[in-house]
């Protein structure tokens, strides 16, 4: 961490790890040898936009975590991925937040970087986000049946991090519990109140880990640090 960051990452790290099979909270699954929460703590100490770091713990896990965390702080993770994230939000103190979900520790230093360093250079933004082109064909359906192809040269599948001016996002979580439990990521809440979010192009490894098959992946290339750049 720099002593010019800019920013303070959040880590929604409570998802429970259900679809993975895990037998417990995702966060605390192993992956080449560390759990898949130490790979994001450890990209995002080493980034020079991050001054401090909070981890949103799976709810009754805050002193495993917190024993795992380093200097990061710990709050209980909500109900939902928004209502984590609230939560988190409550111990930033500085203009900019990064989200990031601990389920991606493909993502580098150098990434979080990015996305801050983008933001606090466009004052009349409120988001960016990171996000790779579609490049598969995508096609709309009912019933099993298509109905048509969906152009693909506007579509992006976003990931985290995603960066923030905290009080865009503090007023766009300030929502109800359907609404928040609906949101598949943090800058849908900005987009909806009327905020301006832009794209970040990144089109290396960033998976997200959700089934064995990916858990298998991200062991392959964490396990080969040459493979790619972290």
């Amino acid at each position: 961490m720099s002593a010019d960051a800019l920013a303070t990452a959040v880590i929604a790290a409570a998802g429970s790890g259900d679809r993975l099979g895990a037998g417990g909270p995702k966060a605390f699954v192993e992956v080449a040898g560390k759990p898949l929460l130490a790979w994001s703590l450890a990209a995002l100490e080493a980034a020079d936009s991050i001054g401090s770091i909070v981890v949103a713990a799976p709810p009754g896990n805050e002193e495993e975590v917190l024993a795992a965390a380093g200097s990061a702080a710990v709050v209980p993770g909500g109900a939902s991925r928004s209502e984590s994230v609230a939560n988190a939000l409550k111990e930033v103190g500085s203009e900019l937040v990064l989200v990031h979900d601990a389920a991606r520790p493909l993502a580098p230093s150098r990434l979080f970087d990015a996305v801050v360093s983008e933001l606090a250079a466009d004052s009349d933004c409120d988001a960016v986000v990171a996000a790779a082109p579609v490049a598969d064909t995508l096609k709309r359906a009912l019933a099993g049946r298509v109905i048509e192809t969906v152009p693909r040269s506007e579509l992006w599948a976003v990931q985290t991090p995603q960066a923030f001016r905290a009080k865009a996002l503090r007023e766009a979580l300030d929502a109800e519990a359907e609404t928040l439990a609906k949101a598949t990521d943090d800058a849908s809440l900005i987009e909806a109140a009327g905020g301006v979010v832009r794209i970040f192009g990144w089109d290396e490894p960033n998976l997200k880990v959700t089934t064995p098959a990916d858990l298998a992946i991200a062991e392959a290339l964490l396990a080969r640090p040459s493979a790619f750049a972290r």
